[in-house]
């Protein structure tokens, strides 16, 4: 696998500009939400002297160094993965004051110029979440034979909160003293877990072939295997990802996801409608693996642009239409959802 866990591991969240931004700061707020413990510090300047779930924000990597972090993760995601603005400049300032340097960007640090010698005169370790490993190659039917219930998140569009889903649902089972393992399958993921693989910059050929490697190594570690989802089955631009997870992962169940309001794919400069949770719901099934044919357990939304009671509302009607358990799993909990799948395990 990519990367592996460092229980030591204290962490400068870089979010420079970003850190305000629900979308782009996608990794820093999924750290700061599934691996508070490890964080440190967070630098954005234009926030300095304020803080985050008790997390001091500051303006610069000097302003870090009283907090003793030993590592600075790229907080942001970009779309094209490229790093923003004046951002190699920082990548420098980290690995100069001898910080480890985490990224989940596209862009590999060792291609920035200087940097790789600046990081090896300074004892500082590179590491790129989307590097996926070398030996990758096609699916072999060993994800059928995986001694563990495993549940994928699928979408109705992709950055809707399928890995907050899947991340609450593990947190919640292990609550419970399950045998639960959150499979990560992008860099936000993987630095949450500390292990996975990014499967977004995987050859297609072999994208199934890293998702089962995933779920074999999941079934090493426990019994159920919460996978996360990746993009949607009909966006026009990260549909392959998605059929890859569902093909090289081979769900018993899935979890649907959608997020309340969103009515048209993001990302798509053709403006695609969603479709409805039920035409969903029946798009997923008909499209599993005939020998592992899953079924949706549950539905979860994310309710966070709207009130409580229309969060309620959005809750029953997503039900009625359904006729799936349905619930906001991190404004409400996971309790339902989880009792939901549990009911379906084999």
């Amino acid at each position: 696998m990519s990367v592996a866990r460092v229980s030591e591991k204290r962490y400068l969240i870089l979010a420079e500009e970003f850190s305000h931004d629900p979308h782009y700061a996608k990794t820093a707020r999924g750290v700061m939400r599934y691996r508070r413990d490890d964080v440190v510090a967070m630098l954005d300047s234009p926030r300095a002297g304020e803080s985050e779930d008790g997390v001091p924000i500051v303006g610069t990597v000097d302003e870090a160094l009283a907090f003793e972090p030993n590592t600075a993760l790229v907080g942001v995601v970009t779309q094209g993965g490229h790093f923003p603005g004046d951002w190699q400049e920082l990548l420098k300032s980290c690995v100069s004051h001898g910080l480890d340097l985490e990224n989940g960007l596209h862009v590999r640090l060792r291609d920035i110029p200087g940097l790789p010698e600046l990081a090896m005169q300074h004892g500082a370790e590179l590491r790129d979440l989307r590097e996926p490993p070398a030996d990758l190659s096609t699916a072999t039917g060993e994800n059928l034979e995986v001694d563990a219930t495993i549940v994928l998140t699928v979408g109705s569009d992709c950055a809707i909160g399928k890995m907050t889903a899947i991340c609450e649902l593990d947190l919640e089972a292990r609550r419970r003293g399950l045998k639960s393992v959150f499979v990560p399958t992008g860099q936000t993921g993987v630095a949450i877990a500390g292990w996975g693989i990014s499967v977004d910059a995987v050859v297609s050929d072999f994208l199934a072939g890293a998702a089962e490697r995933l779920v074999v190594e999941g079934g090493k570690r426990g019994n159920l295997l919460w996978v996360e989802g990746q993009g949607a089955i009909l966006h026009p631009i990260y549909s392959g990802v998605t059929v890859g997870l569902m093909h090289g992962s081979a769900p018993h169940l899935y979890v649907l996801c959608h997020e309340v309001g969103r009515t048209v794919v993001e990302g798509d400069p053709t403006e695609s409608p969603i479709l409805s949770l039920s035409e969903l719901v029946d798009l997923y099934e008909r499209m599993s693996l005939k020998l592992r044919p899953a079924k949706v357990a549950a539905i979860a939304l994310n309710t966070s642009s709207v009130s409580e009671d229309e969060a309620r509302q959005a809750i029953a009607a997503a039900e009625e239409e359904t006729g799936l358990p349905t619930d906001d799993p991190v404004r409400f909990g996971a309790e339902r959802l989880l009792d939901s799948v549990l009911k379906l395990v084999r």
